[in-house]
């Protein structure tokens, strides 16, 4: 039972579509209806409701959509180097571009942007190609971050 409802309390979590929380929502007494008492540790029910991106200054959420990738090297420390050096000029050309460096076995990788479609990651794709500065980039899709407002 305790793992029903701690599962319960985690799917209710991470759907946000309540306004109260699902232990609030399982305490009200409703009229011919039982009670129900839930019994959990404070820091639990402060995590009710909360989406951890990593970021404490923005909240975002996660979904499915398009990068541009601006490099792909090898594991090497030369190509880590030259795909900071790449973010670094992506960042100082398109300032308003989140742009992401990563080690995903076996290459480093350079991305720039959170792309809902790829007709919007086609429209930023032709910016950066038409700078003459990022000739090899090209549309992937990837877990993109959504801030929330």
């Amino acid at each position: 039972m305790k793992y029903v409802l701690s599962l319960f309390l985690l799917l209710s979590a991470a759907t946000g579509y309540a306004q109260h929380t699902i232990v609030e929502s399982l305490e009200t007494r409703q009229a011919g209806e039982g009670t129900v008492t839930v019994h959990e540790e404070s820091y639990i029910t402060s995590l009710i409701g909360l989406r951890h991106t990593g970021g404490a200054a923005q909240k975002t959420l996660k979904a499915r959509g398009f990068r541009i990738q601006v490099y792909a090297g090898n594991n090497s420390r030369v190509a880590r180097n030259e795909a900071q050096r790449i973010a670094d000029k992506v960042k100082e050309t398109f300032p308003e571009m989140p742009v992401y460096t990563y080690f995903q076995p076996p290459r480093w990788l350079c991305r720039v942007g959170d792309f809902k479609s790829i007709e919007e990651a086609h429209v930023a794709m032709r910016k950066l190609k038409g700078s003459g500065e990022f000739k090899e980039a090209a549309i992937v899709r990837e877990q993109i971050n959504i801030p929330i407002e």
